[in-house]
């Protein structure tokens, strides 16, 4: 079963109001989709996270030329081939992420040729549904006041849907911060709390922030520092109680090796669609367990990065083990999005408690063709 032709989807959609977090606002989405097609007529189909114009370059110009032809059901081998091939230059960024959006394809590809779903292809599920956690609370444009009680409310919300966990977004001024983290736990004393700052602080911003958290019994603070900056985090985690969380701007695991290394991260959150796919997305998972810690992914985009990280999370063990598990929760983004919500004929199930996991092959979702064409800026394809 060979390689015959690469096809990327550049789609976009624009966003009937924009919503902002510490480091700016959108107000459209664009995703890069991938279709990979064999000489048999079978295909699959990936996501890369990140900037789709420049990624859409690295997949049609450098990658898929070098793939075709290849046994589409080696996915290690496909996927060491790209990789030394842009060694020398691309160990990090857009590339890596086309590197995800093929190896993902790949993967959707494999499981329609032998009748299997990516979580039997991962080994087995533990759960046939994973639990989620819901991520929204974005700034929007409005005096901070009117902010404030918008975000509660927005919260409540999805605690009235059903949803026991969600991750509110910090990191616009400590001020402002600080009150919402207590406005939160107030409105919500029975929901479990999260708080991602998109690496907005400091070293002494995010050790007042975390603590703060500790107070109130939040989960787990997400990117408080700058990825650039690892051997902060050490420092922060001594400062705290809750685990210490981040991973979405690393890649491989090596990238990963680093994260790890620096012993402030107690989660670590590989996206995968952008950490060099799922793939790469077992090892890094491995080298967490074999330091005692555990991966939940990033989630954001379309269906199938969703649907991937529902496998993902579904063949997940959690560290250190024991009889009544622990909940390991899959982040299920509720800002509005139509490239996940109106693109697809066969989506994941999800609703406040939890994603099923999908038994049909491949990834179990599904792309309508003709939703497609409205939502495309750019094609190409590659034979």
């Amino acid at each position: 079963m060979k390689i015959e032709c690469i096809k990327t989807h550049h789609v976009r959609c624009h966003l009937e109001i924009p919503f902002g977090f510490s480091q700016w606002s959108y107000d459209q989405r664009n995703v890069l989709l991938i279709q990979v097609i064999t000489d048999t007529g079978l295909s699959g189909w990936g996501e890369c996270y990140g900037p789709a114009d420049v990624i859409q370059a690295a997949a049609e110009k450098f990658y898929a030329p070098r793939i075709l032809g290849m046994n589409a059901l080696e996915t290690d081998v496909i996927w060491q081939h790209m990789w030394r091939s842009s060694l020398d230059f691309a160990r990090a960024g857009v590339m890596t992420a086309a590197i995800s959006g093929i190896d993902m394809a790949l993967w959707d590809l494999k499981g329609h040729a032998l009748g299997l779903s990516v979580s039997d292809l991962m080994g087995g599920k533990h759960r046939e549904i994973v639990p989620c956690y819901a991520t929204g609370m974005y700034f929007r444009d409005m005096p901070e006041e009117l902010l404030l009680n918008s975000l509660v409310e927005e919260a409540v919300s999805y605690a009235k849907s059903g949803y026991k966990a969600m991750k509110i977004k910090v990191g616009k001024n400590i001020p402002f911060d600080e009150k919402l983290i207590i406005a939160m736990r107030e409105a919500l004393p029975n929901t479990i709390l999260a708080a991602d700052s998109n690496h907005a602080y400091d070293l002494p911003e995010a050790v007042r922030i975390g603590q703060l958290l500790d107070k109130h019994d939040y989960a787990w603070f997400e990117e408080p520092l700058s990825p650039e900056h690892l051997h902060l985090f050490e420092r922060l985690q001594s400062k705290v109680t809750l685990p210490i969380t981040t991973g979405e701007c690393d890649q491989t695991r090596f990238g990963f090796k680093a994260l790890i290394e620096s012993n402030g991260v107690q989660i670590i959150q590989p996206d995968l669609a952008y950490c060099g796919g799922p793939s790469e997305a077992l090892k890094i998972r491995t080298l967490a367990s074999a330091h005692g810690i555990n991966a939940i992914p990033h989630v954001w985009g379309t269906q199938l990065n969703l649907a991937a990280a529902t496998h993902f999370l579904a063949t997940a063990y959690h560290e250190p083990g024991r009889a009544e598990e622990k909940p390991l929760y899959l982040e299920y983004d509720r800002t509005e999005n139509p490239l996940r919500d109106e693109l697809f004929s066969v989506i994941v199930d999800v609703d406040g408690n939890g994603a099923k996991v999908p038994t049909s092959p491949g990834l179990g979702v599904k792309i309508d063709i003709d939703k497609l064409k409205e939502f495309n800026v750019r094609n190409t394809e590659t034979r």
